[in-house]
Formats: structure tokens, sequence, C-alpha cells
């Protein structure tokens, strides 16, 4: 058929000629875009569109970006507050009166209403309950490893020990102020670039439309909801944008409680079969449609009438309408489910394994305690007297509990995951939960989407097939009508077709003239495709637009021209191209069969080179696609991917189940034609066989599978829906940014499992030390000096969170019997090498000491220096320490240096009883416990020696076969037996039935068996 009256010049404008002047004309349109009709606007956007990333940038070169607003809410000195807003309340404001919901559309709410609401109802956001500055710092005293700190401050303080007292309590306080500052820092830089991935909305306030972060709506605000947007809040809808004087009708049906009282999504799809038994029926036509997938599982948009409720996060796919907001974020259907998830408190992986290794090193304690009990009662010792005396049984314990439990665990690990997660936020990957980064460096599979992330979202239309006899320009004209015109949130493919008329001049002729759309019908995954019902000067016309064969299918052409279709279309995928037919219907007449698109999303840059790199990382990438078949092998073959790439019906409808079913997903190297369902089932089988499996996503469809992977990654420009279900949200784009953040989040690992390794051998080499000496020569070091001990292990190693740790070549995992066996074996040296010291103090001439010294003090320096050395130890030699460690180290080693050479808190040397047996040199040491120069640098000598021994053992422990897979996960579980039988069940249904005599009759059948298709 020919273009509608169109006068075509004898120019070739399809190649430019004369097409200047024309898009001059357009671009100068008088007016906003927004106020233009619907064609001339869509003529000013093909002539003045601007790729937005670059206007961004020179924007914010110019003004700088401003996130100063995030997180405000209340006075910086109100601590104690538990919410955002200054007057926050725990009472329950889910209910909003209705008189507050009466807001007339065109004028809104007024900014001082917006004020009292905000202070009644908080901000519209989803967030866990904010604790106070002061409780969050309170609870840094809470825990079994900082308990035991608490009583050993107790028992210092019923010994009236008043040094030991305030030394403590000052480890607890030092550790709490650290974690505390370092977390909160790390916080503030998260939720400043949170700021700029902000849900944003329209609302209309004192008479004027409003662009405004969606937090900001307060209940019976005007909210404008469209297409492509998400639905910033619940809301009831009204009217239809451009039919405001439905508002009249709106307050009249409203009066006479005849809006549809729908509570919530899957309530409403329940009723629809019910609604005339139950007398609610949906006013007049369907305003806009919605996405509610993420909520019901309902792949298909749900149309929303006047008075419906469109629900927090979903999608806007069709249409444009006034909303008003009936409550906040916090009680609206998806808060409340979230709400109900907070509750559920998960400890998660990470706080598992640290409970575990304080547990077990509680234990210790109470076992080296009673060691040195039965030593005390051999050597007659009392509880609590003589009161001076560190040898009682109460200094035992005091003793046993100081160097025993590692009051600075918790925080430095704490603190080198906050640290992390700050560094991380400045390569623009936002961590928002902290253990996601534990999970992130053990992940061994990664799914990715393909668009956006293994590719260049920039699609462009490559030459396109038209049919024989049609012509091109009325094809792209066709396509462009059947695309949706809201320019302010175009679809990549709907935007592109659009653009694309640049090239095409007399198509955009065609649109100039005076069409008029009645209905515009978003694509959806049953008809796969988009249609638009348009009129021009009497005839209708509808234009179609999707996946080729939905399209040929409306067709009535001729068999060779359906198979020459098919040929081309084959063509295209095999090419790596996305197709698209086209086709249209004039009238009652059959439809006509125009041609097809040929889209290219090209892959970017760096990605086969990453790939490459997570292959290295040992992390395969496994690609899941909605495109066909032959574009995702294409696009493997691109990527240097595998090409062992299946359809997702196999996963479903394949006839596979049990072990072969799960085999498929661990073999694939992709899957095409998924759906959000596809997603779920092969993060589930992964995690079934072991895999820590990380996936990404943009869409809200996406959230199930971001939520149910071990580390779910919302990549740039994804949906709040998306950011919200995901662990970690990258605001960069492309697959480097997740391989940059599985390196540094390998870092973050090891700097954790370098000081819990060097924590436990410190707990360790001080009780076995401590107790053999109390045991065999009743003999301790005090109680100030040894508070001094842990002082400076803390204080040294809380640097090991900026230190420049290596990266592990392969998914790294706590291997908790394998430290263990390392910690104990670096203990008993360590410890060792201790008694050696202060065996050379049993001579008569005082052995190491060169000319005077004190053996509590000369045995401190020795056990200081050691221990704080052994940090350099466990940390590997892969990469040179950071300054920031060294400083922190050197730092207490020169304090630990002057403690022995000054003899500070040295005890005196006639302390009853006296050590048995004495030693030679006991008598002879100086009576103000001052040590020579000489001898300290003696014992640096010696200490260092030690660490060189240490180093050796700790080289040879990690190259023993046996060690190095010890307490490694098995990452490919089988279970052969079980997963058949589910595999088996999963494809059993009950059928429930009436008989004859109306009773209920159920039946245990076999799924029926849907047909694969093959678009």
């Amino acid at each position: 058929m020919a273009a509608p009256r169109v006068s075509f010049s004898d120019k070739d404008l399809e190649n430019g000629d004369g097409g200047p002047e024309r898009s001059r004309k357009w671009s100068q349109a008088p007016g906003n875009i927004e106020d233009l009709d619907e064609y001339t606007a869509l003529q000013k956007y093909i002539s003045t569109y601007r790729d937005p990333k670059i206007a961004a940038a020179e924007a914010a070169a110019a003004a700088g970006k401003d996130a100063g607003d995030v997180g405000k809410g209340k006075a910086w000195w109100q601590f104690w507050r538990s919410g955002n807003s200054a007057q926050a309340t725990s009472e329950d404001l889910g209910t909003v009166p209705e008189s507050m919901l009466e807001a007339d559309i065109k004028q809104g709410i007024s900014n001082a209403e917006v004020e009292s609401r905000r202070k009644k109802y908080g901000w519209n956001e989803i967030s866990s309950e904010k604790e106070s500055l002061f409780i969050k710092f309170l609870m840094f005293f809470t825990g079994p490893i900082l308990y035991v700190m608490e009583i050993a401050v107790l028992i210092s303080a019923g010994l009236r020990d008043w040094v030991d007292f305030g030394v403590i309590c000052g480890i607890l306080l030092l550790n709490a102020a650290v974690g505390w500052y370092q977390e909160k820092q790390a916080a503030d830089v998260v939720a400043s670039l949170k700021g700029d991935i902000a849900m944003k909305a329209v609302v209309i306030r004192g008479g004027q439309e409003q662009d405004i972060k969606a937090r900001e709506i307060v209940p019976g605000d005007i909210v404008i909801i469209e297409e492509a947007q998400t639905v910033p809040a619940d809301a009831r809808l009204i009217c239809d944008y451009d039919a405001p004087e439905d508002f009249v009708k709106y307050k009249e049906l409203r009066e006479q409680h005849l809006l549809n009282p729908e509570e919530d999504p899957a309530g409403s799809e329940d009723k629809e079969g019910e609604e005339f038994d139950e007398g609610v029926v949906h006013q007049g036509h369907s305003i806009i449609a919605t996405d509610q997938s993420a909520i019901t599982g309902e792949s298909l948009a749900v149309d929303k009438f006047m008075g419906d409720t469109v629900y927090y996060t979903t999608g806007c796919k069709r249409g444009k309408a006034y909303a008003v907001a009936t409550c906040s974020a916090k009680f609206s259907f998806v808060g409340r489910t979230a709400t109900l998830v907070q509750g559920a408190k998960d400890q998660g992986h990470f706080k598992a394994i640290m409970n575990s290794i304080g547990t077990a090193l509680l234990v210790l304690v109470m076992f080296w305690i009673l060691i040195a009990w039965i030593g005390g009662f051999f050597h007659h010792l009392k509880i609590s007297t003589p009161e001076h005396s560190y040898n009682t049984l109460l200094y035992y314990v005091l003793i046993l509990f100081i160097i025993g439990v590692p009051v600075g665990l918790p925080v430095v690990t704490t603190t080198t995951l906050a640290v992390g997660a700050a560094y991380l936020a400045k390569q623009q990957a936002i961590v928002q939960k902290l253990t996601a980064i534990e999970s992130l460096a053990g992940v061994d599979v990664l799914c990715s989407d393909k668009t956006g992330t293994l590719t260049a979202n920039q699609l462009s239309i490559r030459e396109p097939y038209v049919a024989e006899g049609e012509d091109v320009n009325w094809m792209m004209a066709c396509a462009a009508l059947a695309s949706s015109h809201n320019i302010k949130s175009l679809d990549p493919i709907d935007k592109v077709t659009i653009l694309t008329l640049k090239r095409y001049p007399k198509a955009r002729d065609i649109l100039k003239d005076d069409w008029k759309t009645e209905k515009y019908t978003p694509f959806d995954p049953v008809s796969k495709r988009i249609t638009t019902v348009c009129t021009l000067r009497g005839d209708r016309f509808i234009c179609a637009k999707g996946a080729p064969k939905a399209i040929l299918n409306l067709s009535e052409c001729s068999k060779e021209t359906a198979d020459l279709f098919k040929d081309k279309a084959t063509e295209f995928a095999r090419r790596g191209f996305r197709s698209l037919g086209v086709a249209y219907q004039k009238n009652n007449e059959p439809w006509i069969l125009l041609g097809m698109l040929s889209m290219f999303d090209p892959p970017r840059e760096d990605t086969a080179q990453t790939i490459i790199e997570a292959q290295q990382l040992g992390v395969p990438v496994k690609m899941l696609t909605g495109d066909a078949i032959a574009i995702a092998k294409e696009t493997c073959k691109m990527l240097a991917l595998g090409t062992k790439v299946y359809n997702s019906q196999k996963l479903i409808h394949g006839g596979l189940s049990g072990t072969t079913q799960h085999d498929l997903v661990e073999r694939a190297d992709g899957f095409a034609e998924v759906f959000p369902e596809h997603k779920y089932q092969v993060v589930e089988m992964l995690q079934q066989r072991g895999h820590l499996t990380a996936m990404t996503g943009d869409g809200v469809n996406d959230a199930p599978s971001l939520k149910k992977a071990d580390c779910g990654i919302a990549v740039e420009g994804a949906s709040e829906a998306a950011q919200a279900a995901a662990d970690i949200v990258f605001l960069a784009p492309g697959l480097s940014t997740i391989v940059f953040a599985i390196k540094t989040a390998r870092q973050i690992f090891q700097r954790m499992k370098a000081y819990i390794q060097y924590r436990i051998a410190l707990c360790l080499h001080l009780e076995i030390y401590l107790v053999t000496s109390m045991v065999i020569i009743n003999e301790t070091i005090s109680a100030e000096l040894i508070v001094f001990i842990a002082l400076f292990a803390d204080l040294a190693t809380v640097a090991i969170a900026y230190d420049n740790a290596h990266s592990e070549p392969q998914p790294v995992e706590w291997q908790l019997p394998k430290i263990w066996v390392i910690s104990v074996v670096l203990g008993i040296e360590l410890a060792l090498a201790t008694w050696v010291i202060r065996g050379t103090l049993f001579l008569p001439n005082g052995g190491i000491v060169q000319n005077f010294g004190n053996i509590q003090e000369i045995i401190f320096l020795e056990i200081a220096l050691t221990e704080n050395w052994l940090i350099f130890v466990t940390r590997g030699a892969q990469t040179f320490p950071s300054w920031q460690l060294v400083s922190a180290i050197f730092l207490v080693d020169v304090i630990a240096t002057l403690f022995c050479i000054f003899g500070w808190l040295s005890p005196s040397i006639t302390q009853k009883p006296l050590p048995n047996p004495l030693g030679g040199f006991h008598n002879k040491q100086t009576p103000h416990g001052w040590t020579d120069v000489v001898t300290v640098v003696v014992v640096w000598g010696y200490s260092i020696g030690v660490t060189i021994i240490i180093a050796i053992t700790y080289y040879m422990l990690n190259k023993i076969p046996s060690l190095a897979n010890l307490g490694r996960a098995n990452r490919n579980v089988h279970d052969t037996q079980m997963e058949n039988i589910i595999g088996h069940l999963s494809k059993l249904a009950v059928r429930h039935e009436k008989d004859e005599a109306g009773g209920d009759r159920w039946a245990l059948m076999v799924k029926a068996t849907e047909e694969e298709d093959d678009d």
C-alpha cells in the first residue's frame, strides 16, 4: 500500500537532502515540549534530542553535584531520636483520614501542609528502623566477647585494682569509639551516593507541577504517574491526565462509596471473576496499566481504573494519570511486606563465623582457667588474698579473661568491612549490606544480564528488511506509530525506533499528517507485540511492532513471503541482531506485512577482556538474556563466552528434571528467552549444588532473583525495586565494575582473615605461657602489664583495615579448620619462644640481661614485640604493608620499649609469695624496675629472630597439600537421589473437582506440558 497523502519531492530525502531546514523548523516549535500536541512533540524530540549522559556531564561541570540533603530531617544533636523526622514516633500511622485525601488535582496541597504531614508520617521511604547514634554506640558493648570483658571490669573493681579497671574500661571505650566512627563514616559516604539513585516523582503543590524525590511525598499529595516510571507511593487513581474533567466524577463516586475498595494486589486479581456478585465494578475505561510481577508474579500488566490502588515500586507500563498518595512507604503494601522480612532477623554467614570463633575462644579460656585454678590449689593460693598479690585465683581469672578474649575482634572486622564499603562507594559501588562483601569475595558463579551489562545498551537500527512491494518510509512511520510517544521516558527500543527517523525524512513527513492516537497497548510477553490504534482523516489504522513470529501470525501473506521473512529473521539472529517485525491494518482490511527492523546492541569494548579476567578469578559468567537463542549464541561468540546456550524453556518444559536439570544449569554458558522465574530457578539450582552465586539485574522483574542470590547486584540504571532488592548497587556501567568489586572484596576478606589468624594465635600464646608459668613456677605477669598488652594488640591492628592486602586468584572462604591448625601452631611457637627468654633469666647472671633489668618488663617487651610483628606474618608477603599499619605497630613498639626501659607499672620484687624456684637472677633485679638499653636491644634482636622462624613456619604450613583444602566447602554438591525425588514431585499437581453428588474430589496428576514457543 502507498503511504497516505504524502508529497514527496524529487530530492532524495532519505539520504538527507532538504533535511536541515525541516529539522530547524520543528526544533523551533514554540513552547515547552510537554505542552505540544503528541506528534508535534515527537517531531521536536527527534530534532532536538541530546544524549542525556553528555548533557548531565556538562551540567555537573557547570553547577556541581549536590547530594547534601541526603539524610536530613533532624537536628545533629538529636541523637536519641529513632527516625529521620525530627518528630518521629512509633505509633501506627498506616491509616490516613479521608479528609487528607481530598486535594484538588490542579492545586494539590500547600507547603505548610506538606511540613505538618511529614512531621506526623515521616519520610516516604522503606528503611530498617534507624538506630540513634547513641544507641548504635552502646551496641558496640554487646556480644559474648564483650560481656566477658565487662565481667573483667567488675572483677578488677572488686579487687580494687583501679589501674586495671581504668585500662580495661579504656579498651572497651576505645574499641567502641573506633568501630562507631568508622562505621558512621562509611555509612555517610554510601548515603551521599544513594542520593544520586533516589527515586523521583512529579507532584502538584501550590498549583504547580514539581519534580521532587519520592521520599519527600506525604499522604494526600497529588502525584502524576506515567508510563515507564516507577510508582513512588501507594496511591489511589483519580483520573486520566488528559481528562482532568473526570475529577468531578471521581469525587461523586467517592462520596457514594462506589470506588473499588482494593486492598492488595493479590486480592484484586482474585476478585476479578466475582466482581459482579460483590457489587464492585470498575469505573470507566482503564487509565493506566502497571507491572505488578514483583508482588504477584503475574507477568502481564494489570489494568487500573478510577479509584483503583497502584502500588509503591511497581512500574507503570501504559498511560498517564493523576493519583493521590494514600500512605507513606513504610505502611504501603510493599513496605508492610518489607517490615515482615526485617522482623525475621537473619544473622548471616559472616556473623555465624564470628560467633563460632568467639565461642571457641571462650571455651578455651574456661579450660585454661580451670587448669590455672588446679595449679593454684596445688600451690595453696587463696581466692583473693593477700590483697595486693597477683598470685591469687581471682587475679588468674582476671588475667586470663583479658588475654583470652579478643575484645577487638568484632570491632576490627566491622571496621574492615566498613572501610571497604566506603572504598567501594568511591568506585561507584554502593554496599547496602556490609556482609555482602564477604559473600562477593566467595562468589564462584556470576549470572549476568546481557543488555547494558555485557553490551553497551546503545541500540542502533541497521539496514531494515522491507517486504516486496512495500515502502521503507511507510514501514518506518508505522514502526514509530507503534511506539510509545511519552518522550520523557521512552523504552530503549521505542527510543531508537523514533530517533532513527532522522535518517528517513519522508517517514517524518508522513507523521506530520493529521494523525490521532486512540489507543496504545504496550508490549507484553503473551502477545509479544506493541500495537497502536490511530486515525487519519477518517481511516482507522492499527500499527503493530514486535517479535517476528507474532507479527507474521497477524498477516495473511503468501507462503513465499512468509518463508522469506522467516529466513531473514534467522539471518539477522545469526548476525547477532534483534529483529522486530512491522505490520499494519487499515480499517477492517487484511493485515499487511511491511518488513523487519534489525537492531544491534554492540558488546562493550572491555567486556571480552573482563570476562577472561573473571574466569581467571575462578568466576565463570553465565549470560541470561531475553533475546532469541541465535542472538544469544552470536553475542557469546563475540564475548569469548562458551556457546553452550540453551532456550530457557528447557528448564521447565524440556522434559528434564532432577539431576539432569541441575547438570544442564551447571554446564550451560547461558540461557536465552528467559523470564524472571527462569532467572530465579537458575540461581536456586546453582545454590543447591553448593555454588555461591552473584546475580545482576536492573528491572522490577529481577527483584526476586536478586534477593535469592548470595550477592544480588543492581547494575547501572536499575529500577528502584531492583536497587531495593540488591545487596550492592552499581552506579558505573559494565561488567568491569563487578570484577573490580570482586577483587576488592577478596582484599577485604584477606584483611579479616589475617587479623583473625593473628588474634587466635595471640590468645593461645598468652594462655599457654601464663597458665604453664602459673602451674610450674607460681608466677604470672602483673595484670597492669597484661591489659596494656591487650590494648597494644587492638591499637596496632585496627590499622589492618587500611592494609595493602592481596587478592586471591580463586574464590575465598572461611576454612576454619585450617585457620585453627595454623593459629595453634603459631601460638605454641610463640609460647615456647617466651619460655626460652624466661629460662635464661633463671641463670645467675640473668642470661639475656646485659647490665640490669626487670623480669616482668623484659617478658612484657618480648611478648609485645613478637605479637605485634605476627600480623606481618599472617597478612602474607604478596604485598608491602600499608604505611598506616607500619606506623601503628611502630608506635606501639616504641611505647612498649619505654615501658621496659623505665619500668612503668612493674610490680615490686618483694611480692609475696616469691616465685619458686626463685632462680639466680630474681633478687638481683633493679628495685625501680628499670632495664638497660643494651638488654632492650638484645630483646629486640631476639624477637626479630622469633618472628623470622614464625614466618618460615607459616610459609611451610601453607604449602602442605593436606592443609590447602582443609575446611574448604564442596562447591559441586551432588545429591542425585534427592534431586530426582524433588524433580519428579515438581511434575505433580493436585486437581480439585466436584463429583456428581456435589462433594469434593481430589486427585494427584501429572502437570500439563505447555508447548514450547520458538519466537
